[in-house]
């Protein structure tokens, strides 16, 4: 045989990178039950803090959150309260419940060994995997902030927004800092996911990688709040998640911002990092 020959025999066809590996999983996450209740919840939440504004005979008092105080006089602020209110438990508990799943839930249920005889890599798994949880994070957060701003716009009307600074931007402009916070938002939600795809590569039970993701954000949260421990609050990943207040300042305080999302990237790429190390060694018996 000639070299000619042998090197078409060796040589195989490079397979062109396909998107059905990633849409199959969106399917199979957004068909879960327990996934679609839970983006109902999310969306109940601002349509029930516009119902309680529009049904108070007075306005929030002066002690309450500015956006809050803010939602008679424009209804955008509707999907900012929201996102504030669902930030401590509400929507890093919808993206815990997805990635702690990812693998974990997987193994639970005896397909993993199945899914990468197909054959599937464990790097492409994983990064199918977070892919689907970055979406996952996207589309709960503007689940939140699009029901806020329909529910918001339709019972307070929409107009000039009167920013935290004082000034007032087109109601154009008010609504591109409402879906930029949405954004920023996600990004650091996905970060979370990140960190539980990592705890769900260490378990064969969801419902503990669930959890200990939930307790991870929480205590981050926590921790956030102890003046004891200011050296630590930079580095924690919920540090900067509040800040997307500084989208609704004129000038935008952009310092913040982009150190929220450097911190959320780096997660991401260091649990991402850890999950791989953890699961291409991993032995898969299940």
């Amino acid at each position: 045989m000639s070299v000619a020959d042998l090197s078409a025999v060796v040589r195989r066809p490079v397979a062109a990178v396909s998107p059905r590996f990633l849409l199959s999983e969106l399917r199979l996450m957004f068909g879960r039950r327990r996934n679609r209740i839970g983006l109902l919840v999310l969306a109940a939440v601002p349509v029930g803090i516009a119902i309680a504004v529009k049904t108070t005979v007075s306005q929030p008092g002066q002690d309450a959150p500015d956006f809050f105080r803010s939602i008679a006089s424009n209804g955008l602020f509707v999907a900012l309260a929201a996102l504030t209110i669902e930030l401590g438990l509400f929507l890093p508990l919808a993206v815990s419940v997805v990635a702690g799943d990812s693998i974990a839930g997987e193994a639970n249920i005896g397909t993993l060994r199945y899914l990468l005889a197909v054959p599937v890599t464990r790097t492409r798994l994983l990064l199918v995997k977070l892919a689907a949880i970055v979406v996952g994070a996207f589309l709960a957060t503007f689940t939140v902030a699009v029901v806020g701003m329909v529910m918001g716009v339709a019972l307070f009307g929409g107009g000039s927004m009167t920013l935290l600074s004082g000034t007032q931007v087109g109601f154009g402009s008010g609504l591109l800092r409402v879906v930029l916070a949405a954004a920023y938002l996600s990004c650091g939600l996905a970060s979370l996911g990140a960190v539980g795809l990592f705890v769900s590569t260490m378990t064969e039970q969801p419902i503990g990688a669930m959890v200990a993701t939930v307790i991870l954000s929480t205590t981050s949260y926590i921790l956030d709040s102890i003046p004891q421990v200011a050296w630590m609050h930079p580095y924690l990943l919920t540090h900067h998640w509040m800040d997307f207040g500084d989208l609704f300042r004129d000038p935008i305080a952009w310092n913040n911002i982009v150190a929220g999302l450097y911190l959320a990237a780096g997660y991401t790429v260091v649990f991402l990092a850890a999950a791989w190390a953890r699961f291409s060694t991993k032995d898969v018996t299940s």
